[in-house]
């Protein structure tokens, strides 16, 4: 004889079932997010340090007196040669310069994939480097 599927508890747990592999489901599809969304995150972290990095550097090589034996920076020059690098690279960012160190800072909005699914919103990311000239 087959069994009667048609009783209340087997209905019953064919719902727990249900909810339990949705759950699951959900679970995972957090897991992934998780992972893509963290790892842009981490990516465009790295590449804008690494730009602002380079702006800055670029931009504390415009030295003037060095033949003195004082090297100042030229403030004028070093922020044109970090906006010339941010330009190029298709940044925006803010430049502070001084006769001793350069900042730059760059800025940049991602946008989330998986977690979008999740009420995540963008997230905007910031780095900051600062350049000092050294005499060895």
């Amino acid at each position: 004889m087959k069994p009667d599927y048609s009783s209340d508890s087997q209905k019953f747990q064919d719902g727990v079932v249900t909810a339990f592999v949705v759950g699951l489901l959900m679970t995972f599809i957090v897991c992934a997010g998780l992972g893509v969304d963290g790892g842009r995150l981490v990516a465009a972290r790295l590449t804008l340090a690494d730009h602002a990095e380079n702006a800055a550097r670029l931009a504390a090589q415009e030295l003037t007196s060095l033949r003195t034996g004082s090297p100042k920076i030229d403030q004028q020059a070093a922020h044109r040669s970090a906006l010339r690098y941010l330009n190029d690279n298709n940044l925006t960012g803010d430049i502070s310069t001084s006769t001793n160190s350069v900042s730059v800072t760059v800025s940049q909005t991602i946008e989330m994939s998986l977690l979008k699914l999740f009420g995540a919103r963008d997230h905007s990311i910031s780095v900051t480097r600062r350049v000092e000239p050294r005499d060895r």
